[in-house]
């Protein structure tokens, strides 16, 4: 299992990925579907929170076990998440 600091800082990157690509599309584009572009960003933000609050509060914390498969799963929910808002703004381009 990476450690939580480095868990943090993957999904860190990866949002501030999709924002900047959400800022760079309205930089292209202008006000064109603007406010599509900004609710991903709140979105992935929202999700950003969300798996970050996961990742401090572990559910079973004397259980080494389940706190691994929690962390696996905080992972595949962001990579989850992160390849859905990429899609969102793929079909935005579109």
């Amino acid at each position: 299992m990476a450690s939580k600091r480095d868990l943090k800082k993957d999904i860190d990157y990866l949002v501030s990925e999709v924002v900047s690509d959400c800022y760079t599309y309205m930089l292209i584009n202008g006000d064109k579907k603007r406010d599509d572009a900004i609710a991903i960003i709140q979105s992935i933000l929202d999700t950003r929170f969300e798996l970050i609050h996961r990742i401090k509060h572990p559910a079973k914390k004397d259980d080494r076990k389940a706190v691994k498969a929690h962390y696996r799963e905080i992972q595949k929910d962001a990579l989850k998440a992160i390849d859905e808002h990429f899609t969102k703004l793929s079909e935005l381009t579109k």
